[in-house]
């Protein structure tokens, strides 16, 4: 996994340059009846939900992109697992909702090219109340606790999951963060946070089992040197106006 476009990264907010030309991310088809069944597994790794190829971006990038899965990424009950960190700030999760660019037959074929995957991520924190949307999730993780169990999940609002404002955000050309590392990339990160209870997060951090009997934990990645890349930015990140997600 060498390479000089790898992911994670440190977004450093000043160094961000403010574009105009990013549009508000849209999407198309996240709204999924409850009789629309979705596969949920546990691979040893992560917690993947596999998204049906009706839900698509439709807007915010240049080309279209269909959905392959989300999956999430924590740390533990000590300590957060984002991937991604604002300003040297690691949040306690991250989600990652993968497309693939419509251009190319299929998800396998995409992910060697360098326009071929386009990633949304968005940050968890703790609040009050349950999230009702990822309420959807969590209540069947202990379903696939072992290793490459699934279960099946009815469809819901998957941009629930992700936060209402899609206009803020940060993006730079990067990889996939496990192995193959396919530098093959576009990263949107959301500036706007999404809360889980306090319940919520400690069912993520301590639900799944990883194929050594361990608890599945800290399956984040360190962040990756940048080598010069730009990160641009959907809005003005004034330094004197310092702010972090939320």
């Amino acid at each position: 996994c060498g390479g000089t476009k790898q992911s994670p990264i440190n977004v450093d907010t000043a160094q961000a340059i403010f574009s105009p030309d990013l549009r508000p991310i849209q999407l198309s088809g996240y709204s999924l009846p409850a009789n629309k069944q979705l596969k949920l597994k546990n691979n040893g790794h992560t917690v993947v939900l596999e998204l049906p190829e009706s839900l698509a971006l439709t807007g915010g990038y240049a080309q279209q992109y269909r959905a392959v899965q989300l999956h999430l990424h924590w740390g533990s009950p000590s300590r957060p697992g984002s991937e991604h960190t604002i300003n040297g700030r690691r949040f306690p999760a991250e989600i990652h909702v993968v497309h693939y660019n419509t251009k190319y037959d299929s998800f396998t074929d995409a992910m060697v090219h360098p326009d071929g995957l386009a990633v949304l991520g968005a940050f968890l924190e703790v609040g009050h109340g349950e999230n009702q949307y990822y309420h959807e999730i969590l209540e069947h993780l202990l379903e696939i606790q072992e290793v490459g169990q699934e279960t099946l999940v009815p469809g819901f609002n998957i941009a629930g999951l992700l936060p209402a404002n899609l206009k803020l955000y940060f993006h730079y050309n990067g990889s996939l963060t496990t192995p193959p590392c396919y530098q093959s990339v576009k990263w949107t990160v959301f500036n706007q946070t999404l809360l889980l209870s306090h319940h919520q997060m400690s069912m993520l951090v301590s639900s799944l089992r990883t194929d050594d009997d361990k608890l599945l934990q800290s399956n984040y990645r360190p962040v990756q040197n940048l080598h010069g890349r730009r990160v641009l930015a959907s809005f003005q990140t004034t330094p004197s106006a310092k702010h972090s997600p939320g």
